[in-house]
């Protein structure tokens, strides 16, 4: 299937283009704002080519193609009509969706996202400096200045960053944002650290009675400085007159923020800053592994809620304070185990659709992304997903009770391993990844996966044996032709208003739209089925072939209004013989699409279910070819 029609599809899945408002895409998904998400056929959409997995969040459907392959599918949707919007648009959109729990913690998110990659960067210089260290190498004074540059300086401007981002966040200019932020941490005030240690160096008192010091390592007062600074700075430019705007207005933020910033907030706000850092160190620090069996086994969950960007907020207040970050080896446990789950359903599995989907995501778990691994592979199936958990539970336990802590954030896993090179937790690390991923591997394996087609197969089997020892043997099918039961025009099916017809769940066919209202026997075959309204025939060819013949769209709900029947279930028919009737004039008159859908419904049963006709076809024309 080529990108156009999986796009064809997609679109048909997500309720045709009346039911999509906007479309975008990031670098691994196309994100879709829809007005209504029961009309979306997610099951459809979850088993087409090239989906990786599909998910509903932030009031956006996201569908996951992976890099590459969804900036070709936007192109095709976009083509086909789909109305555009930019990321950000989707984002303020989607930020109005959720309780507002959810909005907050995407608001930290927002903020503390674009300052992990310097994080990282920061973290790696670390651990570089670190093994050198290790290898016993002596580095010269000058070097070892320059590596303290590379390894200090983002946490001595932390507090820059943060005011930086927010104000960007908020609609604050961020270049006031980003010098409010460095007066916060200005040389001239008393360095929080120094003052911390209980050196010589203590705080100013200003007015003889306001103990002042910088705000260095501190994230939440930063926080709260951006978004009480970004919206003073936007309330001003309603009432500066523009002309005085430039003039007036930062001058005003940057006088008001940092008074507010130095005596008020800050002061306060570091107070309520080292609590949560009690609370998140005791939690860490329980008994036994506890905080990190705790933490393991929940940290995929929260990922499914949307809200674990609050995990970047806390791991940022741990490595200001202590340039030790215990989170990332007990999230690394729980991500491992996740990627190792959808290992085991890709080795497990017999269905190739399934193993390209499974190993890929697998990679992408263990490169620091796991919903393609969540929501391709592991939700989907559900055991594996909870099973993982517990494994991510057991891996965060052993994570705490080693002690292990990252010198940084952000990149778990396989780039995570940088993070413990230089701290000597190397071979522990390796120890709880390993772990993590045998128990998330061997529990799925054993307990949380079971091949669909093994299943159909075992029942399959068991069908046979029972009409073996009845004496009903069935036929197995053989290559046949099959003529069209309707007068009309031929319509692809993948063309046809119903989803469940074209994406080809019920199986491969072809539709017709009808001239005359009547319904012929395709071939010789048993009528398997006959729907009391006259609406539906199912039979079953003298060759094996299982055939759905559906007069219409939603056309059940008529109640047998303008069908007739003129065949039984059980009744022997020859092709072209009547199976019934029906009045293209009352269907319209109900709001309703006569086209009729032919369908083999054991399409897997054969090697190929091919359309063969074209234009129009009247009656004893072959329309679908089956090839054993």
């Amino acid at each position: 299937m080529n990108n156009q029609d999986i796009a064809k599809k997609v679109i048909e899945a997500l309720g045709g283009r009346e039911n999509v408002n906007s479309v975008a895409h990031c670098a691994t998904r196309l994100r879709v704002m829809v007005k209504d998400e029961g009309k979306i056929n997610k099951e459809v959409i979850e088993n087409l080519d090239k989906v990786q997995g599909a998910f509903f969040n932030s009031g956006q459907y996201q569908i996951i193609f992976g890099t590459g392959t969804v900036n070709k599918m936007y192109d095709e949707v976009v083509a086909l009509g789909l109305p555009t919007s930019s990321k950000e648009d989707m984002k303020a959109e989607a930020a109005k969706q959720g309780n507002w729990f959810q909005r907050a913690i995407r608001t930290f998110g927002d903020v503390f996202v674009p300052i992990i990659p310097v994080i990282v960067a920061t973290g790696l210089f670390m651990g570089l400096r670190g093994l050198l260290t290790a290898l016993g190498m002596t580095l010269p004074a000058d070097v070892t200045t320059y590596t303290q540059i590379l390894t200090d300086t983002a946490f001595i401007i932390l507090p820059g960053l943060v005011v930086w981002s927010t104000f960007r966040v908020f609609g604050g200019n961020p270049a006031v944002g980003i010098v409010l932020g460095m007066m916060l941490v200005s040389d001239s005030l008393p360095n929080a650290w120094a003052v911390a240690s209980g050196g010589e160096v203590t705080a100013m008192n200003f007015f003889g009675f306001i103990p002042v010091v910088g705000l260095q390592g501190s994230v939440l007062p930063a926080f709260i400085i951006g978004v009480v600074g970004a919206k003073f700075e936007k309330a001003l430019r309603k009432v500066v007159p523009d002309v005085l705007d430039l003039l007036v207005t930062p001058f005003v933020t940057l006088l008001v923020m940092s008074i507010l910033g130095l005596f008020v907030i800050g002061p306060v706000f570091h107070v309520v800053e080292n609590y949560i850092l009690i609370g998140t160190k005791a939690i860490l620090g329980l008994p036994f592994g506890l905080g990190g069996f705790l933490i393991g086994g929940v940290h995929q969950l929260i990922v499914v809620s949307g809200v674990h960007h609050i995990f970047n907020l806390l791991e940022v207040q741990l490595l200001a304070a202590d340039h030790a970050n215990p989170f990332n080896a007990i999230i690394t446990a729980a991500m491992t185990a996740q990627g190792a789950a959808t290992v085991a359903v890709g080795v497990k599995t017999k269905n190739p659709k399934l193993k390209t989907l499974a190993f890929p995501a697998a990679l992408s778990a263990f490169l620091g992304i796991t919903e393609p691994a969540i929501f391709g592979v592991n939700l989907r199936f559900r055991k594996p997903f909870f099973l993982s958990l517990i494994a991510g539970a057991i891996g965060g336990g052993l994570a705490s009770i080693l002690g292990l802590a990252g010198t940084g954030n952000g990149i778990t896993i396989i780039p995570g391993t940088m993070l413990y090179i230089g701290n000597g937790q190397l071979f522990q690390y390796i120890l709880m990844v390993a772990v993590s991923f045998v128990l998330g591997f061997a529990l799925t394996y054993m307990f949380g996966y079971e091949d669909e087609k093994e299943v159909a197969s075992e029942v399959a089997t068991e069908r046979l044996v029972q009409e073996e020892t009845t004496g009903n043997i069935p036929v197995a099918p053989q290559n046949e032709t099959i003529q069209t039961p309707i007068v009309g025009d031929v319509v692809a099916l993948e063309n046809v208003d119903d989803p469940v017809f074209s994406s080809g769940a019920m199986g491969q066919g072809i539709a017709v739209k009808p001239s005359q209202g009547v319904v012929y026997a395709p071939a010789d075959a048993e009528v398997s089925i006959a729907f009391a309204t006259g609406h539906a025939y199912g039979l079953k060819t003298a060759n094996g072939a299982e055939i759905l013949i559906h007069v219409g769209i939603d056309t059940v709900t008529m109640n047998g209004e303008g069908f007739e029947q003129k065949v039984a279930q059980g009744d022997k028919v020859k092709a072209g013989d009547v199976l019934g009737t029906f009045d293209s004039n009352k269907i319209a008159a109900a709001g309703l699409d006569d086209t009729t859908m032919v369908i083999v419904t054991n399409t897997a049963d054969y090697a190929s279910v091919t359309p063969v006709a074209s234009g129009s076809v009247v009656k004893g024309d072959a329309i679908i070819e089956v090839k054993a």
